[in-house]
C-alpha cells in the first residue's frame, strides 16, 4: 500500500467508527475502534527509517499498549494500566532524543499549572462520587501524560508535540465528561483527537532524530 494512502484510510476509518458504526452489539463497535489503531501500526512500520534506534522502538510499543488499552478498556482500571505504560514508553522514546532549550524547558511551569487545576477538579469530583478509590491511579496517570507532552516539547520535533498535546485534550475532555460535568459531542471530540494524537506520534518516526539535531529554540 502505497504510504500516502495509509493516513486517508486511517482518516476514513477513523470517520466511520465516530459517525456511523453503531455501538451496540460491543464486540463489533469494539471491532471498528481498534481497525484505525491496526491501520496507524501498519503506518508505523511504513515510517520506520532504515537506519533504526531505541527511540523507533520505544514508540511502537507505546502504541501497542494503547491497542491493548481499547481491548481492556471496559475493565476501567486495566485499560488505564494499559495506556500509562503505554504513556511511559513514548515518554522514554521522547526522552531519549531530548535537546534542551530554555523556552521548551520552560514550558513545564504552564504545564504544572495545567496539572495542578485539573488534578483538584479531579480530586474535587472524585471525592463527592464516592470514589476516592480511583484518586490514586487516576493522578499518577495526570502526572505522567503531562510528563509525556513535556518530553515530546523537548524533542523539538512538531508531529511529536502536536500528537502530545492532542493527547492531553484528548484525555482531558475524558476525564471532564466521566467525573466533572457532562460535555456534549464527547464521544466525537475524545476519538478524534484520540486518533490523531496517535497518527502524530507515529508520523515522527521518521524524522524525529534528525529533526532534533536542528533545534535552536
Amino acid at each position: 500500500m502505497i504510504l500516502y494512502q495509509i493516513p486517508l484510510l486511517i482518516l476514513t476509518m477513523g470517520l466511520v467508527y465516530i459517525f456511523i458504526a453503531p455501538s451496540e452489539p460491543y464486540i463489533f463497535s469494539l471491532f471498528f475502534k481498534l481497525v484505525p489503531m491496526f491501520l496507524i501500526l501498519i503506518y508505523a512500520f511504513k515510517r520506520l527509517p532504515r537506519k533504526k534506534s531505541n527511540i523507533h522502538w520505544l514508540l511502537i510499543s507505546g502504541l501497542i499498549f494503547g491497542i491493548v488499552g481499547h481491548v481492556t478498556a471496559h475493565w476501567f482500571l486495566v485499560g488505564l494500566s494499559a495506556f500509562f505504560v503505554g504513556h511511559l514508553f513514548y515518554m522514554a522514546g521522547f526522552l531519549s532524543v531530548w535537546k534542551f532549550g530554555k523556552v521548551r524547558f520552560a514550558m513545564i511551569l504552564p504545564i504544572s499549572v495545567y496539572g495542578f487545576f485539573m488534578g483538584n477538579e479531579l480530586l474535587v469530583a472524585l471525592n463527592t462520587s464516592g470514589n476516592e478509590v480511583l484518586i490514586i491511579p487516576i493522578i499518577l496517570y495526570l502526572i505522567v501524560t503531562l510528563l509525556m507532552l513535556w518530553s515530546a516539547i523537548m524533542t523539538g520535533n512538531r508531529w511529536a508535540i502536536l500528537g502530545s498535546l492532542l493527547f492531553v485534550i484528548s484525555d482531558s475532555i475524558l476525564s471532564l465528561n466521566i467525573f466533572i460535568a457532562s460535555v456534549p459531542n464527547s464521544e466525537a471530540l475524545i476519538m478524534s483527537a484520540y486518533y490523531a494524537a496517535q497518527f502524530f506520534i507515529i508520523h515522527s518516526l521518521g524524522t524525529i532524530v534528525g529533526e532534533n539535531k536542528r533545534i535552536v529554540w
